[in-house]
């Protein structure tokens, strides 16, 4: 099994399967709107415009699990995101990201890395490979531009 097998509903409510994003990297990032973090848009929208030409899929998971920090619907997120930070980067429907109802590769990657793996606040993010397979995560604390992602996304790109 890998990340390819799973699939997500899009903000715009059409199929989002992630075999469509096949032999390209994923920084998969559970995102909130209320959060201290929420500036984390802005990086996250950089590292897209940089790298996503090259194949990097930044993808966005709202999610209210934090806090209820993401408290509105599907509109108002992507109205917000759009117009506050200029999103254009792929983004799933809100989701549950932990615990037993968590969408189900995020309960693949909790049974991949432990249950200490699963997100621990909004904008954790996890970089999945080209194939599938889970390379790396970092707490919320780690920016998007960080030399720790950028270059482990790098890598990534460059992988066979």
């Amino acid at each position: 099994m890998s990340a390819a097998d799973f699939s997500f509903t899009s903000i715009d409510g059409a199929p989002l399967p992630l075999k469509d994003f096949a032999g390209r990297p994923i920084l998969l990032v559970n995102v909130a709107s209320a959060c201290g973090f929420t500036p984390q848009y802005a990086g996250l929208q950089e590292l897209h415009e940089k790298m996503g030409p090259k194949g990097l899929v930044v993808l966005g998971v709202p999610s209210n699990d934090f806090g209820a920090q993401e408290p509105g619907g599907e509109g108002e997120i992507k109205r917000f995101c759009e117009t506050r930070f200029g999103v254009n980067f792929p983004m799933t429907a809100k989701q549950t990201v932990i615990g037993g109802k968590a969408h189900p590769l995020y309960r693949w990657i909790a049974e991949q890395l432990g249950e200490g793996a699963a997100p621990k606040w909004n904008f954790h993010k996890y970089l999945i490979g080209k194939d599938g397979a889970l390379i790396d995560a970092w707490p919320s604390r780690v920016a998007p531009m960080s030399k720790e992602i950028v270059g482990a996304v790098e890598t990534a790109l460059a992988a066979k």
